[in-house]
């Protein structure tokens, strides 16, 4: 092609370098600059190739041409990230700015780093991306159009973006020319932060700057840490919208009648959510406005462990090319996934985007919930299967937040572990917990729906002695809750935890419904309750906004 002026040089420069763009520079009309998409105003200059919201494919080319990981034979790019195959809880900072110093709920979650220490590790950023290509997405957050924010992940791998443009909400082409970023991620697993130098604890740092709407990522390549920062934001922003943010998946039945699945990972949200007789919303975060509920995403990302296609046949189905599978092992001459192995670690996983799961919600949004569950997988395998709780149990539990942190959930985590997490999700709120239960407690009253505590966990004895139960018993009392089978059922209190237990669901073994009839020895069962009973009790001390009756809804000792 013969170049006669600005314009063919342009089209050359542009095909040989797909998502990157290219405009004269108005001093000079012999001179091109390549187009920084307004990096400027994160004081980024001097960079390398940059490459924006480039498709699934050209994603996936970078990132296999920069070696990034490999193709599986399903299609699914895979990545291994190193000593990170889980969040990094310690390493998560909020920097503490005298708009927000009120309002954050300071503990071992929220934990406050200077504004000086943020600039001066923004600096290092803004020295490392120096000459360096970067991957930019710009999408949203937040099905619903009224309450929807503008989210711009920068990163420094192919791979990084490529799990962004999938987990979140893809704009259409004349969005994306009007986009306008609320929300900034800046990701470089590649500078290590200096524990002296920094103010942090390891090389791995997650600092978040609320006023300047900000966040900074290094030292870890796991991708979970960008989709949590973003929700995190979330749980602040959407309170001044009298939006409850929520760490739930969501699904709504053919009549529109939506349910919410809260608990913390590996409790089973993106597995009971996932139903064939149900359409999916989405997996983990939702806002629950006046309007119903929307999904904050616009993918998923499911623990893979021991994945079988029997049990969970709509994820099995949906790791394919453009998904992104993290620390799966696969066969070295077929690279054919291994589920079960967990060498790497037990927290492997898949990102895809909701439309791999057949009859997905698009776009997110449906009604109010005339259901609510809250899960805990229960290591000490004294909770009841399925149980329905009154209104102030409900805010109980739901401030309670227990469950068992499930092995490489988190760095450090080997075997379950008892816990509580306020609101099934303390590591990404920042307010206190309180706000959040009074918010939940408001629509579920005005909405008149049921709340069920549902047991993932173990039955039979202890993690080790028990056994977990299974996924179908597990489905079958959630498809009776779901009917409205239960509403008809007699119920009656667990004598330690208060909690109604259902006397019989259709489809499930009624010896399993009441946990103590699972264990051989009735004395050792007892035991372990009342040690969980006390854990739920000094874990409620804190809540000191609580009122007497949410109190008393609690356990009781025998």
């Amino acid at each position: 092609m013969t170049i006669k002026n600005n314009e063919d040089l342009l089209k050359i420069l542009s095909e040989k370098n797909p998502g990157r763009v290219y405009h004269s520079d108005s001093s000079s009309s012999s001179h091109l600059e390549p187009e920084t998409y307004g990096l400027e105003y994160l004081s980024m200059i001097n960079v390398g190739h940059v490459y924006r919201n480039l498709s699934v494919p050209k994603l996936i080319e970078h990132a296999l041409a920069n070696g990034e990981g490999v193709l599986s034979a399903n299609g699914a790019f895979c990545v291994k990230t190193g000593k990170y195959t889980g969040r990094s809880p310690k390493d998560k900072f909020i920097v503490d700015e005298p708009s927000i110093h009120h309002e954050i709920d300071w503990n071992n979650v929220n934990v406050p780093i200077s504004n000086n220490q943020f600039e001066s590790l923004y600096k290092r950023v803004l020295a490392y991306i120096q000459n360096r290509d970067l991957y930019i997405f710009d999408g949203y957050v937040g099905a619903d159009s009224d309450y929807r924010m503008g989210v711009r992940i920068i990163n420094e791998f192919a791979f990084q973006n490529l799990f962004a443009h999938q987990m979140f909400i893809r704009p259409t082409g004349d969005e994306l020319k009007h986009h306008h970023a609320d929300i900034t991620v800046i990701v470089v697993p590649g500078l290590h932060g200096d524990p002296d130098l920094d103010g942090i604890h390891s090389e791995a740092f997650i600092i978040a700057s609320f006023e300047r709407r900000l966040v900074l990522i290094g030292g870890s390549l796991y991708s979970g840490e960008i989709k949590k920062s973003v929700f995190s934001f979330m749980n602040y922003l959407m309170t001044k919208r009298n939006v409850l943010p929520m760490h739930c998946a969501a699904n709504v039945d053919s009549e529109g009648n939506s349910a919410l699945f809260f608990g913390l990972s590996g409790t089973g949200k993106t597995t009971v959510s996932a139903d064939p007789n149900r359409r999916l919303i989405g997996d983990d975060e939702h806002g629950w406005s006046d309007h119903g509920v929307f999904n904050f995403e616009g993918g998923c990302y499911a623990k893979t462990i021991r994945l079988s296609k029997e049990n969970e046949p709509q994820i099995w189905d949906a790791i394919k090319f453009g998904s992104i599978l993290d620390n799966v092992v696969l066969d070295e001459d077929t690279r054919i996934p291994d589920y079960d192995n967990g060498h790497l670690t037990e927290n492997t996983r898949v990102a895809y985007p909701v439309e791999y799961i057949p009859n997905c919600v698009i776009p997110g949004l449906a009604s109010h919930p005339k259901t609510v569950f809250f899960l805990t997988a229960d290591a000490f395998g004294v909770l009841p299967p399925i149980s329905k709780l009154t209104n102030k149990q409900a805010m109980y539990h739901f401030m309670s937040g227990y469950t068992s942190k499930l092995a490489g959930t988190e760095r450090g985590i080997t075997e379950p572990k008892a816990t509580f997490s306020a609101c099934f999700g303390k590591p990404f709120l920042p307010l206190p917990a309180f706000v959040y239960a009074q918010m939940l407690n408001e629509r579920v009253l005005e909405n008149d729906a049921e709340v069920y505590l549902i047991n993932t966990g173990w039955t039979g004895g202890v993690y080790g002695v028990g056994h977990r139960i299974e996924i179908k018993q597990t489905r079958a009392m959630v498809s009776a809750a779901l009917s409205g089978k239960l509403k008809d059922m007699s119920f009656h209190p667990h004598p330690i935890f208060k909690v109604l237990i259902p006397d019989y669901v259709p489809g499930v073994d009624t010896d399993i419904l009441d946990p103590h009839k699972t264990w051989d020895n009735q004395s050792a069962y007892e035991e372990k309750a009342n040690h969980l009973a006390a854990r739920f009790v000094e874990n409620f001390k804190q809540f000191h906004r609580a009122s007497i009756d949410v109190i008393e809804a609690g356990p009781m000792m025998s």
